[in-house]
């Protein structure tokens, strides 16, 4: 049988800020022992590709299976590993049961922490937030490989409801998962595998207070940090200005002097034009203003053209700086149009319309005249059939009749 590869052991506290401490023993032909110390133990325990999982044996014979352990018992199940975690384990030597990879040793890590950035209190509807988070040990992110992977962090929001609001509603609030993190270093995560996790958080939910909720959901590490934030709506607003003739397209932006910092906009707008050619347009407001307007350079194509992009400008009361995408918009362009041939085009159908009403008019009439004259030449075949018919009967009465008188003889006297 072979040995374990890796296993860690984590002891989670929910003390913020204390003093960590790991350590690591030898274990021999798949053994290892809990100290009487350990609250929370969780073991990696990596096997041969697409294996069976591990069996886990208690130091008293009793076993643990993936498909059967009791509730304090949590276990993620993957191709070659195991992630076990056991909630107040049974002190005494435990064996892992399996076609385990070889090697000897366990490490156990106390006082784990989840620390997450704060979330401004006022955040904007269209905003996108960059927002880190970390798995701490002894104040330093934990770098372990092939366990972070593994370590689902998300944000989760909740409209906030008053207490009279939550009495009276027939619905409860849904939680929205607004975003999960990643330390793979793609989009905005700067490292991959540095143990600092990032999300991009766009914001796309309506006005609201809401709780924010950042967890980790994956059985193993199990923290959550909470906090309420104000939704705002979006500080500004974008109108779009189509052109004509030598005018060219335009986006005006207008930030509110309340709230966005005077001088701060700006913008990068992308526009694709009807045969997908592409082109981005930057702008700046000026160092007093607090509205721009942004214009295209216009090859009069016509189609349907789309444009997005991203506004930038600085929050006016702390100055922080903010992010908003643009969602993708079309608008048409057509063809310039003769009003005099229009015109002509339009008196045209008219007649056309008028012709054609005049004829389906003489149609009917036609059908009309046809079904009258159709009836009037059956009505008289009709009486010249009758009249044949009485005549012919007239003159066949007649001739009886004359069939039978006597016949007169006329005698010449001699």
């Amino acid at each position: 049988m072979q040995r374990i590869m890796l296993a860690i052991a984590v002891w989670l506290s929910l003390t913020v800020g204390a003093i960590a401490s790991e350590s690591s023993m030898p274990f021999l032909d798949n053994r290892f022992r809990v100290d009487e110390t350990v609250d929370r133990i969780t073991f990696l325990v990596y096997r041969e590709d697409h294996s069976k999982p591990v069996t886990l044996v208690r130091p008293d014979g009793k076993k643990y299976y993936a498909w059967r352990h009791p509730s304090h018992v949590r276990w993620i199940e993957e191709p070659t590993v195991d992630v076990i975690t056991i909630e107040s384990p049974m002190p005494g030597p435990w064996q892992a049961i399996g076609k385990v990879t070889p090697k000897n040793n366990i490490q156990i890590i106390s006082q784990l922490t989840l620390q997450a950035e704060t979330l401004p209190q006022r955040i904007y509807q269209g905003e996108k937030l960059k927002f880190t988070a970390r798995l701490m040990t002894d104040n330093e992110p934990l770098i372990v490989e092939n366990i972070l992977d593994r370590v689902n962090l998300r944000v989760v929001m909740t409209r906030y409801l008053e207490e009279q609001a939550q009495a009276t509603a027939k619905v409860a609030p849904v939680p929205i998962v607004i975003g999960e993190f990643f330390d793979n270093g793609e989009g905005l995560d700067e490292r991959a595998g540095d143990g600092i996790f990032t999300v991009e958080l766009p914001i796309t939910i309506e006005p609201g207070k809401y709780n924010v909720r950042i967890t980790t959901g994956n059985g193993v590490f199990l923290r959550a940090l909470e906090q309420e934030v104000f939704v705002y709506p979006t500080p500004f607003v974008t109108r779009f200005l189509q052109g004509e003739g030598d005018v060219p397209h335009r986006v005006q932006v207008r930030g509110e002097a309340a709230t966005i910092e005077t001088g701060s906009l700006a913008a990068s707008i992308e526009l694709q034009e009807p045969d997908e050619t592409e082109s981005i347009v930057q702008h700046q407001a000026g160092r007093d203003d607090s509205e721009m307007l942004i214009q295209f350079k216009d090859r009069h194509q016509i189609g349907t053209y789309h444009w997005s992009g991203h506004v930038y400008a600085n929050e006016a009361a702390s100055g922080r700086a903010l992010v908003f995408d643009l969602p993708d918009r079309t608008f048409s362009v057509v063809g310039a149009i003769d009003l005099a041939k229009a015109e002509q085009m339009q008196q045209a159908a008219r007649e056309a319309r008028k012709k054609a009403e005049q004829e389906a008019q003489i149609l009917a009439h036609r059908q009309e005249v046809r079904k009258k004259a159709i009836i009037a030449i059956a009505a008289g075949n009709l009486i010249l059939l009758i009249v044949g018919g009485l005549t012919w009967w007239l003159l066949r009465r007649r001739k009886a009749v004359k069939a039978s008188l006597p016949e007169m003889q006329l005698k010449m006297p001699g």
